[in-house]
């Protein structure tokens, strides 16, 4: 069983004859068998199970989580409401990958430290298939960790105890007091120097699963999973019971509090369709930081969670770098994409010509994006939404066999090769895609291929295949010299 999961994994989505057909090309061009199993199955591979990260400030979970990506990226700071660009993150650890998610150590005095810690542990959770929870071994086990531990209980995770700042031998003793939370084996670590982390690593691999809970699309009339998502205020609430026809979501006004997820059925254009509601984030001026902070961790929850992102927009104001950074983590997630403009029904003629304007200067990286303009207000063009789900949904689903693949590629490479650097002209030689949700191709080449060519390929890719509402995933890989055959 086990080996039918492993060759499973080296070919991806390929199927018995296409994998073989295709190794004989790989091999014909001088490409060594291994490298090209190991380069399939990296980018085939499906979502990734996600690792949350939690704890009380001051920790040193952003440490942690930057010696688990093996490059510092999460901020590093004592101040607290330091804003983040991204709270999610992608790891490997023994040839295994996964999503880590940072909940930072941001805190709101103004709640106290155990409603703050509570909320970002709560969103954090309610994303991942496992959880990884740093204490202080030097302080030990305190109230506001007791109060972590119930929501950890509760949510049924599987759960790695992190004893942070062993550094050397003496501090063990500190670790192993922390047995009396009742979550296991303490393991001590010290992120800031790296001790102890390998030993984690390897029971954390253990405790997540291969593969996310939840399959995508593979239940059979099983309800696909729509997050709504976008900044503070944009009408999130409003068009999820727009599309319900009821009230169905009441937005508390005070920010940061705790709540109960909102994932509501919703029978839409004669199809139902699980909705995933990212409101309850309100911003107040002196927590402004924290409040776009705690919604940066409520959207990535509810992207980990959906095959389809709907960012809202609001259009009476101007594109934010706020709007931007949550289609970034929505791209970079992989999930099938719609911009639903909302507030429409409000604009005049003058905004109507600046947004548009906007739109292609500040948005033309997701022109591939169905797009709707709607009113969640009075219900304006909602019966245009399903449809551009359902695009999106389809691009997000294509995958192109791979004698079509290396056909386009062929006429593509003869009629618009590489640019000659350093006198060499580097070629695409052959590719496969890998896997769908979202669409991922590797392409083999007998040189290095610049981000621009790259670009070039994927909107020629699109032009002749669709791939409408998704983001397209391109690895290349360069034959060795040594693989070449004479």
């Amino acid at each position: 069983m086990n080996d039918q999961i492993d060759s499973d994994d080296e070919r991806g989505e390929l199927g018995d004859a296409e994998y073989a057909e295709f190794m004989e090309i790989a091999a014909q061009e001088g490409f060594d068998p291994e490298e090209v199993e190991g380069a399939i199955g990296e980018a085939g591979h499906g979502p990734l199970p996600v690792l949350a990260v939690v704890g009380r400030p001051n920790v040193g979970k952003s440490t942690l989580v930057n010696r688990i990506i093996g490059r510092r990226e999460a901020v590093v700071e004592d101040k607290p409401g330091v804003t983040r660009d991204r709270v999610t993150y992608e790891a490997e650890w023994a040839g295994r990958r996964f999503k880590v998610v940072d909940t930072g150590g941001w805190e709101q005095d103004v709640l106290g430290i155990d409603a703050s810690v509570a909320a970002q542990a709560e969103y954090a959770i309610e994303a991942a298939d496992a959880v990884v929870f740093v204490v202080d071994s030097t302080v030990g086990a305190t109230d506001t960790d007791e109060a972590v531990v119930k929501l950890l209980r509760k949510a049924g995770k599987p759960v790695v105890l992190c004893a942070n700042k062993v550094d050397g031998q003496s501090g063990e003793a500190d670790a192993t007091a922390l047995w009396s939370l009742g979550l296991g084996e303490p393991h001590p670590v010290s992120s800031l120097h790296g001790r102890g982390t390998g030993d984690m690593l390897d029971a954390v691999l253990e405790a997540l699963p291969d593969a996310p809970a939840q399959t995508f699309g593979t239940a059979v009339g099983g309800p696909r999973r729509i997050a709504l998502i976008g900044r503070p205020n944009v009408g999130k609430s409003s068009l999820l019971n727009r599309v319900a026809k009821e009230d169905r979501v009441v937005v508390n006004e005070i920010a940061g509090t705790t709540r109960d997820p909102v994932d509501e059925l919703i029978e839409l254009g004669g199809t139902v369709w699980k909705f995933i509601d990212t409101a309850g984030i309100r911003r107040r001026v002196h927590l402004q930081a924290g409040a776009d902070y705690y919604a940066s961790l409520r959207t990535a929850a509810a992207v980990e969670k959906a095959e389809v992102a709907v960012i809202l927009i609001d259009t009476t104001e101007s594109i934010s770098v706020q709007d931007q950074r949550i289609i970034t983590m929505a791209v970079e997630a992989g999930r099938a994409i719609v911009i639903a403009y909302n507030k429409w029904d409000t604009l005049d003629e003058d905004r109507r010509y600046y947004l548009e304007r906007e739109i292609e200067t500040e948005l033309g990286q997701i022109a591939w994006a169905p797009r709707v303009n709607v009113s969640a207000l009075t219900g304006r063009h909602m019966e245009k939404l399903v449809p551009a789900i359902e695009t999106a949904l389809e691009g997000w689903e294509t995958r192109v066999p791979t004698g079509r693949l290396n056909a386009f590629l062929g006429e593509l490479v003869a009629a618009h090769p590489h640019p000659v650097r350093g006198g060499k002209q580097p070629r695409i030689l052959f590719g496969t895609q890998a896997g769908t949700k979202p669409p991922r191709f590797v392409l083999f080449a007998s040189g290095f291929i610049e981000a621009g060519y790259r670009r070039f390929i994927e909107r020629r890719l699109r032009e002749e295949f669709g791939f409408a509402g998704t983001p397209i995933h391109i690895s290349v890989r360069v034959r060795e010299k040594r693989g070449r055959k004479k």
